[in-house]
């Protein structure tokens, strides 16, 4: 019995080793493939020098005017294109904190504030011409990636041409003016950086003004020597710029 199973394992073991002779080698697993890879996005950095233009609109406010004469008052609504440019720098803390300065310079042509005056007799015309608004402000913003939220603060001034006064429909003139024309400033805007270094911003601005007072002169028909007060003035605008950035650090 002993023998017999020996033969049985030997032939048996025998018939595997042939038939794994005859199977085909095992196949080799087939090549992973190269793991692709993705450039993570880079967050804009709003660091830098920039210059641009604007272009909008603005409204002027003589706020509240007076005369020693105590005459009576009126003042069209003025309402005026404007443009300019802007030159200032950024700086981008981590975490989007953004600060900044910047001066502003816009052109108002063809600008013409007329102050009508009566003492319920008699009428007088009053123009105050101002030419051309200049801020220098600081900045202080916050970033989400290419959109910039930001408010700004600082100092006014503006530029007052040749102020005339007609007396009854006849020229007059001033024979003192004191033409404060510093104030401060406030405004609010968002830029969006939309190609490369180029972006586009919508703002608007408050400008306070000081006080004025004119004296007419002593040859005016009437009004002669009546000094007109105008007080807190103030000045409205609305803007859309374009910008360029010169790099970072």
């Amino acid at each position: 019995m002993k023998r017999l199973a020996f033969a049985v394992a030997l032939s048996v073991g025998a018939g595997s080793a042939a038939l794994a002779a005859d199977l085909p080698p095992p196949m080799a697993p087939p090549p992973r493939a190269p793991a692709v890879y993705t450039p993570v996005a880079q967050i804009y950095n709003w660091s830098g020098f920039y210059i641009g233009g604007n272009l909008g609109v603005g409204w002027n406010s003589t706020g509240a005017i007076s005369d020693t004469f105590a005459s009576t008052f009126s003042t069209p609504s003025n309402t005026q294109f404007l443009g300019g440019g802007q030159v200032g720098v950024n700086y981008q803390f981590w975490g989007g904190v953004v600060v900044g300065a910047e001066a502003m310079f816009d052109w108002l042509p063809n600008t013409t504030n007329t102050i009508n005056v009566t003492n319920g007799v008699n009428t007088a015309a009053a123009t105050i011409n101002n030419r051309w608004l200049t801020t220098a402000t600081g900045k202080l913003g916050y970033a989400w990636d290419r959109v910039l939220l930001y408010g700004k603060g600082g100092g006014a001034w503006v530029g007052m041409s040749n102020p005339g006064i007609t007396v009854g429909g006849a020229p007059a003139a001033f024979t003192g003016t004191t033409a404060n024309n510093f104030g401060w400033t406030v405004g609010l805007g968002v830029e969006w950086a939309f190609a490369g270094n180029w972006s586009a911003r919508a703002e608007w601005d408050y400008i306070a003004l000081q006080n004025q007072n004119f004296t007419v002169a002593a040859g005016a028909p009437f009004f002669a020597g009546d000094v007109i007060s105008v007080n807190n003035r103030s000045i409205n605008m609305f803007t859309a710029g374009l910008n360029y950035k010169f790099g970072g650090w």
